[in-house]
């Protein structure tokens, strides 16, 4: 066992200082898992629709668009839970939401699953969205909550990356179902949310035994079941505590309701919650709109088969995997500002190697440029969520990340639709340059944070990132 010396005495370090210098331990990595095991199914959920639309529209004899009216209300369900979950999480814990909000998806996929009608379907879209929403706000505060400072970047990326293990895995289900099996487009659709809603539940064996937040259980006044945590997680990494009171460096405060944290959030933090809306505003538009753009436009155009087209997504998020565990594993060493401006600005680029690629009609040359566009928009997106998730503090963090996903859901919901109106009407490299506008927003929004003086949180305590006294509207940009 380690003792207390070699890593730093324990007395006279507050509670999160105590977190934030542990070496990584057993506890990290099952709370890396099983969080991380959310984005996997949330990520289920968007592309086992991705991979049956085409399925699903003739199944129920409706026009190759309406696909697109579905992820619409997918996404407005993703918006509304994102801040009704973030507010929840911050009033009630991280903890007990993160196990509601998984049950409710689960239940709403599978139901999804018996929708006898189209009208039905996309109810059933919405209310599971709001499952999926709440899940964004509550995972990425709860990881970045207990990570040590030095390794928070890079294992906040890393959970998020499980979003591409899921689309592989919806790939494969779908090859499973379509090519396999051989299901009519009636029946595979209706299997594959089925299964993914069970699946999904297997998360929930690991879930329920993870602890609360001790950063969030001391805002609450809960310091002693937060030492009582913070103490096992010492003793996983051999560190004994002397027993001595550490006190805490957080706000102690009322659960607030969400329009009263919303509104401390827009007086004192504007501009971290402006730059977390522009950075989720400008992935949101350009991912989904992308994913919406591939399935409902480019593979007509192009003669892919609804058969062919889960092979181009498990090819396809094979690249995606690889670009966010590239960035990931730099995301700490060159911080987060030259890492979002630099993926955002090659994001949009790999937009146009794409438009490209479909220009010439040939279906090799697309595959290449979509595992190449989408290693590079993985890499841009899953830099955006830690580096807007650190900048709120702890009673406000899940409030905040819901209102950044919310902007941004808002912005992949009518980008959807913008896309594709645009790809029918002016051709389809009119759509791709929309969506390469809507990457440089991000780059853009993180130029004007850095000459702003906005901080760079890379490998520092997350108490660190917060003005002492809390700062005036439009000062705390110049804050580190």
């Amino acid at each position: 066992m380690t003792s207390p010396s070699s890593l730093g005495s324990p007395f006279g370090l507050t509670l999160e200082q105590r977190l934030d210098r542990l070496r990584w331990n057993h506890v990290h990595t099952t709370l890396l898992l099983a969080l991380g095991a959310g984005w996997l199914f949330d990520s289920l959920e968007v592309n086992l629709f991705s991979n049956f639309v085409n399925p699903i529209d003739d199944h129920f004899g409706v026009g190759s668009n309406t696909g697109q009216y579905i992820l619409y209300w997918w996404l407005l369900g993703i918006l509304v839970g994102a801040m009704t979950g973030g507010a929840l999480a911050d009033r009630f814990g991280r903890r007990k939401l993160f196990v509601i909000t998984l049950l409710w998806y689960a239940c709403f996929t599978m139901l999804t699953a018996l929708s006898p009608n189209l009208p039905l379907l996309m109810v059933l879209r919405f209310v599971a969205g709001l499952g999926v929403g709440a899940e964004y706000s509550i995972i990425n505060s709860a990881i970045c909550e207990f990570m040590p400072s030095a390794r928070r970047g890079r294992a906040c990326a890393v959970v998020i990356n499980f979003w591409p293990l899921g689309a592989i895995v919806a790939g494969f289900l779908a090859v499973i179902l379509l090519n396999v099996l051989s299901l009519s487009d009636g029946t595979s659709w209706r299997y594959g949310f089925l299964l993914g809603g069970v699946l999904s539940l297997i998360v929930l064996v690991f879930r329920r035994r993870l602890p609360e937040s001790p950063r969030w259980l001391v805002t609450q006044g809960r310091v002693a079941e937060a030492t009582a945590i913070v103490e096992r997680i010492e003793a996983a990494s051999g560190v004994v505590h002397d027993g001595t009171d550490s006190g805490s460096a957080a706000r102690i405060g009322e659960r607030l309701p969400f329009r009263t944290a919303l509104a401390e959030l827009f007086r004192v933090y504007p501009a971290r919650l402006a730059l977390g809306a522009a950075l989720d505003l400008s992935e949101g538009f350009g991912f989904y709109g992308m994913f919406a753009f591939m399935p409902l436009i480019v593979f007509p155009a192009i003669h892919i088969s609804n058969g062919a087209i889960p092979y181009f997504y498990i090819v396809g998020n094979v690249g995606a995997l690889a670009g966010g565990l590239a960035m990931s594993m730099m995301f700490d060493q060159i911080g987060r500002r030259w890492t979002i401006m630099g993926f955002y600005t090659l994001a949009a680029l790999s937009i146009g190697l794409l438009a490209l690629a479909t220009d010439s009609g040939n279906t090799a040359a697309v595959l290449i440029a979509f595992v190449v566009t989408n290693a590079l928009c993985t890499a841009a997106w899953t830099s955006a969520y830690p580096t807007f998730t650190e900048l709120f503090p702890t009673h406000l963090r899940a409030a905040g990340v819901g209102f950044s996903v919310g902007v941004g859901r808002f912005g992949a919901a009518f980008g959807v639709l913008l896309v594709t109106y645009i790809a029918n009407h002016l051709g389809i490299g009119a759509g791709y340059w929309v969506v390469a506008c809507f990457w440089l927003i991000g780059t853009v929004a993180m130029l004007i944070w850095t000459v702003a003086g906005g901080v760079e949180a890379a490998k520092r305590p997350l108490e660190s990132l917060l003005r002492k006294p809390a700062p005036a509207l439009g000062e705390e940009v110049a804050a580190g």
